[in-house]
């Protein structure tokens, strides 16, 4: 039977729903975002295709180029909603100065909170301190304490640079995005396609909820007992730097590695 185009509401009428127009879409693009509207609609041009493959190629090179010299890296991921006044600030902070000593560059998504947090320990130390930054409608500002940083348009872009460079991944509180990026790291590690690196997750009280929900998932035959033992837990900052050091540092034998050569011809 043809669609009755006439009266958009009639499947809605014989489903039993409400003929009620429906509400706005919640997080529904601001005016402007053509782009993002475009990508969204499905199949277009192949034209078009091809110029957005290009544009990510492009921040991906942009990122590359960045990031290719820092050294190895540790990930701290957390909450830009945390003030320089909260505790997790100052665990943030006391955690970037510690990797800093270890030799490590503190990476991050560049922002404030637990992002400034980590930077600025690491500037602290002395050491590197790095963020990849995204754009988003309302501008996230780099925060004041990076030596490098480069602004991503996509988050999976950012998310393959947050990860490509790091040997470690400390996950601090924090909400939806700092959720994201543990289990992108937790799901790369547990599907081997990165090697078994260190996830130490900070605030044991914070993260409890968390817990018990894998351990629910263990139980009902959902995640493998192997897959929760990649994670480790505590509220100790000299704890997650000995953890970090014996299965990054030692395992790993970052401190026998070679530096990338530099080529003059590429600007380097």
């Amino acid at each position: 039977m043809p669609a009755n185009h006439d009266n958009p509401t009639s499947f809605r009428s014989k489903a039993g729903l409400s003929d009620q127009p429906l509400p706005p879409a919640h997080g529904s693009f601001p005016p402007g975002q053509r782009a993002e509207r475009r990508f969204l609609a499905g199949p277009s041009t192949r034209r078009r295709e091809l110029r957005f493959v290009w544009t990510v190629v492009r921040e991906f090179l942009r990122g590359f180029r960045v990031l290719h010299f820092v050294g190895p890296c540790v990930s701290v991921f957390g909450s830009a909603r945390v003030t320089e006044d909260s505790p997790f600030y100052a665990l943030a902070r006391q955690l970037g100065a510690g990797l800093s000593r270890q030799g490590f560059t503190v990476l991050t998504g560049g922002g404030p909170g637990i992002m400034e947090a980590a930077n600025r320990g690491a500037r602290d130390a002395g050491g590197p301190s790095v963020g990849c930054n995204i754009v988003l409608p309302k501008e996230q500002q780099p925060n004041p304490y990076l030596d490098y940083w480069l602004a991503c348009r996509h988050f999976f872009v950012r998310k393959v640079l947050l990860v490509k460079y790091s040997y470690a991944f400390v996950i601090m509180p924090g909400g939806i995005g700092t959720l994201d990026e543990l289990f992108e790291a937790l799901t790369l590690i547990q599907t081997r396609k990165i090697m078994d690196f260190p996830v130490v997750v900070v605030g044991r009280a914070y993260w409890q909820p968390l817990r018990e929900l894998l351990t629910r998932l263990e139980a009902q035959g959902m995640v493998a007992p192997a897959d929760l033992r990649l994670l480790t837990y505590t509220d100790s900052v000299e704890e997650a730097l000995a953890h970090i050091e014996q299965h990054a540092v030692v395992r790993y034998e970052l401190a026998a590695q070679r530096r990338p050569r530099r080529w003059w011809w590429l600007g380097e």
